[in-house]
């Protein structure tokens, strides 16, 4: 038998399918690369079911057998034991006239940041192990994350004198999942030294097909195409693929046509898709020439430029941002009663919450538009991480943009196990410093995986601040890290004290950056509790309590008290700061207004200019 190198500059080869998917299919459902030890039987028949079948090539049923993978079952012990016995077993079933591939698969799947030292240690053991056994060649699959694919290739390379086959998996058709266009990605895996690269897993024959027509030929490199039977189906907590063998062999003429020289399968695939492609492909001869599909120039424009965005227009004069939650109920009588109120009282923008404290409400970005069509006034929606996964949130955003909502304040959510819905579950796919991020990418005209929106969003970015740790630094250089990572304003938790706006100032008059600064009036002493101990990241000071429960239990006396410290705490806050954060409490949307005509009545008697900042 040729070296595999050698072979595959005459023809092109036929690898194996999926070996879990075929092991699932005879009922095993348990750790795959343990039954190199416990039914060394059945993975010897997988590889046999795939030759008989017409694969000139298998892998190993070593996809998972690392340090990291094997813990998850108890097995981290056992990674020399399983890879040894799987290298046996495939070439148990090989003989001497089918290569046999060392397989190594990725660790980091979507959202799985495992360290790079980690991944290079747990690599190493398992690359040696395969060495050691003599394999015919290195099959590195499904690697979402590019980093650690060129990370363990380049250890392959050095430490490996057999070829090499890397593989990267594809987030969209054509696209990585950090945005890289798959043909500068094979491009970078073949100066790397990769003897083959490829892609695998995640999407059927036909993206795979549409991904590569744009990518020229490797100089230098093979091309490899390990598709799935097709897009997954979803039933009874199981994935499973409907593909035809026949459709499957069909496209593997298309994929002959792009350049590959090594056509195999991957999830969903059994012997009969490998079987049909052997039958159908209508040439082993290698495409040495490739048309290459000319990319479409894709233009990105700029939305029309409406009005002044919230931190341009606190840059230049003192502004009014009030919060009044949505209902938790279907009448919103009260609700556009007090937007129209707050409106006519001259506020600058309505902030809208998302679902705080983990209880569903009408959703903001309805409110939010209602608001902006009815009464003119700006919308300033937020959006937590908590309740849409990485799909949902790209898509929300971009519906924002469509309804022409361009204030947004970024924040991670309270976890749903602290709402009234017990049975939810918080999604957390980004963070809030990622969701800045994806947001300002967004103002870019690209989305998350960097592919074109055709248009730029024109997204003000707003980020929370919580001023109310026991530290204040360390809630500061969160604060520079959002700034770092794209916030263009901040809106702080609600403050109680004179001394604590004065820390602030000083604080954080380095950033050079809008803060609006939150002031809450309190309308009881049960109110001032509940907030201090109850609700994350609000501190009601000692001093600010003991006023409201010596105020008594008439509603009218403490509703008093908390206006008149609210209004103390404004006059301090109009000095430092352009920015003033009103929350509305039990939508009492009367107070916020009482409140906007008291900053009104300071800034005539003071004759605050314009451009006055906050620094």
């Amino acid at each position: 038998m040729k070296p595999l190198l050698d072979a595959l500059k005459e023809k092109i080869l036929i690898a194996d399918g999926a070996i879990g998917t075929l092991l699932y299919s005879y009922g095993v459902d348990r750790c795959f690369e343990e039954l190199n030890l416990s039914h060394p039987n059945e993975v010897v028949k997988v590889h046999r079911e795939y030759i008989e079948a017409g694969a000139d090539i298998i892998q190993t049923n070593t996809y998972g057998a690392n340090y990291q993978k094997l813990s998850r079952y108890g097995l981290e012990d056992s990674v020399k034991e399983i890879n040894t016995a799987a290298v046996r077993l495939a070439r148990k079933a090989a003989g001497q006239d089918t290569y046999v591939l060392g397989t190594v698969g990725g660790i980091r799947g979507i959202k799985q940041n495992v360290p790079l030292e980690e991944i290079k240690r747990s690599f190493r053991e398992q690359l040696y192990c395969l060495l050691l056994e003599g394999v015919d060649g290195l099959l590195l699959e499904t690697y979402y994350d590019f980093e650690e694919l060129t990370t363990v290739l380049k250890i392959a390379k050095r430490e490996a004198d057999i070829p090499v086959v890397a593989q990267v998996s594809l987030h969209e058709t054509g696209v990585l999942q950090n945005g890289m266009e798959v043909g500068e990605a094979l491009k970078q895996l073949e100066l790397l030294g990769a003897d083959v690269a490829g892609i695998n897993c995640r999407m059927g024959p036909f993206h795979m097909v549409n991904s590569l027509e744009e990518v020229p030929l490797p100089k230098t490199a093979f091309l490899s195409v390990y598709p799935n039977a097709s897009l997954p189906n979803y039933e009874e907590g199981r994935f499973y693929y409907s593909a035809e063998p026949g459709y499957f062999g069909d496209i593997s003429n298309e994929l002959r046509l792009q350049g590959a020289r090594i056509i195999g399968g991957c999830c969903g695939t059994t012997p009969d898709h490998i079987r049909s492609v052997a039958e159908k492909l209508k040439s082993r001869e290698p495409v040495t020439e490739k048309v290459v599909k000319r990319k479409k120039a894709v233009e990105i424009s700029s939305p029309a430029i409406r009005g002044k965005l919230l931190h341009e227009q606190v840059k230049e004069k003192k502004t009014i941002i009030v919060e009044l939650d949505p209902p938790k109920h279907l009448d919103t009588t009260l609700f556009f009663q007090g937007a129209k109120a707050l409106k006519e009282a001259g506020i600058d923008a309505l902030t809208l919450a998302d679902n705080p404290l983990a209880s569903p409400r009408i959703s903001n970005d309805a409110i939010g538009n209602l608001i902006h069509s009815k009464y003119d006034l700006t919308p300033l929606v937020h959006i937590t991480c908590r309740d849409r996964n990485l799909i949902g949130l790209q898509s929300h955003l971009m519906g924002l943009h469509t309804l022409g909502i361009h204030n947004i304040l970024a924040i991670t959510g309270d976890p749903a196990k602290i709402g009234d819905f017990p049975g939810a579950a918080s999604v957390y796919d980004l963070s809030s410093l990622e969701l800045i991020e994806l947001i300002k990418q967004n103002n870019e005209g690209l989305s998350f995986s960097g592919k074109s929106l055709r248009e730029k969003t024109r997204f003000s970015v707003g980020a929370a601040f919580n001023p109310n740790f026991r530290h204040l630094d360390a809630s500061v250089k969160r604060l520079e890290k959002k700034k770092k990572a794209g916030a263009d304003y901040f809106i702080s938790q609600p403050v109680f004290g004179r001394n604590q706006l004065m820390q602030i100032h000083e604080a954080t008059k380095h950033l050079d950056i809008p803060i609006f600064i939150g002031i809450m009036p309190l309308i009881s002493s049960r109110n001032a509790e509940f907030l201090h101990h109850e609700v994350p990241g609000i501190n009601v000071p000692e001093e600010t309590r003991r006023r409201m429960k010596e105020a008594g239990a008439d509603p009218v006396i403490t509703r008093s008290v908390g206006m008149e410290m609210a209004k103390d705490l404004l006059e301090t806050a109009l000095e430092l700061f352009n920015g003033i954060y009103l929350i509305t409490p039990f939508v009492r949307y009367d107070m916020s207004i009482e409140l906007i005509q008291h900053i009104q009545q300071l800034n005539a008697e003071r004759e605050v200019p314009y451009g006055h900042h906050i620094i």
